[in-house]
Parts: C-alpha cells; structure tokens; sequence
C-alpha cells in the first residue's frame, strides 16, 4: 500500500509538470522583451546621436566610432535573437572600439599625452588577441551542439561552422 510521502511526492510531480511549461513560456516571453527593449533602445540612442551629428554639419573619427558601436550592438541583439547565442566577439569588439574611441579623445584633447596612452593601447591589444584566441578556439574545438541548446556565451563561428557542415 502507498504511503502518504510517496502520494504527496505524485502530487508534488503534476504540479511541477503542470507549471513547468508556464515557467518556460514567462522566461522566453521575459527574454523577447528584453531583447525588443535593447534593440529599441540602441536604435533610440544611435537615431537621436544621429540627428544630434547632423546639426554639427561635422563628424570626427571619435563620431564615427560611436556610430560603429550602436551598429555592433544593433547586430550582437539580432543574432542573439536569431540563434539564442551571445555572440563573443561582438562584445570584444565593441570593446576594442570604444578603448580607440577614447584613446583617440585621449591624444586630441590632451596636451601631453601619458602613460594612459600605453594603457589603453595594451587593453586594446589584449582584446584583439582575445579575438584570436575565441576564434582558433571555435575552429579548432567547435562545441557540436545544436543552436539554441545551451544559451551559454559563445562564439558564433561554431554556428557558421555546424550549419555549413549540416
């Protein structure tokens, strides 16, 4: 005969079976709002920056770059919501440029630039080689598993590599 523990552990398992597919579907819907919030954020700041640059009738390098950035993270969200992968490199990349964005500020509008100069060149030489790193890494050992299954940070040439193969 059944025991009360082993009746209230079946009970226990319809209600985490019943309220499972609830908790999913709040987490994804979680997830899409999320993602339409950055990405209509982003494209609210680089639009206004946009506007705000063409009433200086001028753009300088340190413009552009910020431009450059809003479009990489315009695209990190597109291929995250594409393919439930946190595309790597892009936040290096955007890394990389906002350290030459403000290296360039730096040696402009200093008189004298300084040992900042070699700092922020070393930051931006230790990203570019992350880079490399990140990309001999996802050829050399590619995870093999399908899009979408794990959600870790990864690379995306992994996802390049899997659907070319497949």
């Amino acid at each position: 005969m059944p025991s009360t523990e082993h009746h209230a552990q079946k009970a226990t398992d319809k209600i985490h079976h019943l309220i499972e597919p609830i908790g999913n579907l709040l987490a994804d819907l979680f997830h899409l709002i999320g993602l339409f919030a950055i990405g209509a954020a982003t494209a609210w700041a680089g639009v206004h920056f946009f506007i705000e640059l063409m009433g200086k009738q001028h753009a300088t390098i340190e413009d552009l770059l910020l431009l450059f950035i809003y479009l990489e993270i315009g695209s990190m969200v597109g291929i995250y919501f594409k393919t439930n992968r946190m595309p790597l490199r892009f936040l290096i990349y955007i890394g990389i440029t906002a350290l030459t964005r403000h290296l360039i500020g730096w040696v402009n509008h200093e008189p004298k630039p300084d040992e900042g100069v070699l700092i922020l060149s070393g930051g931006i030489l230790i990203l570019a080689l992350s880079v490399l790193l990140i990309r001999y890494a996802s050829y050399k050992y590619p995870s093999g598993l399908p899009i979408g299954e794990t959600g870790a940070l990864t690379d995306t040439d992994t996802v390049t590599k899997a659907k070319k193969s497949g």
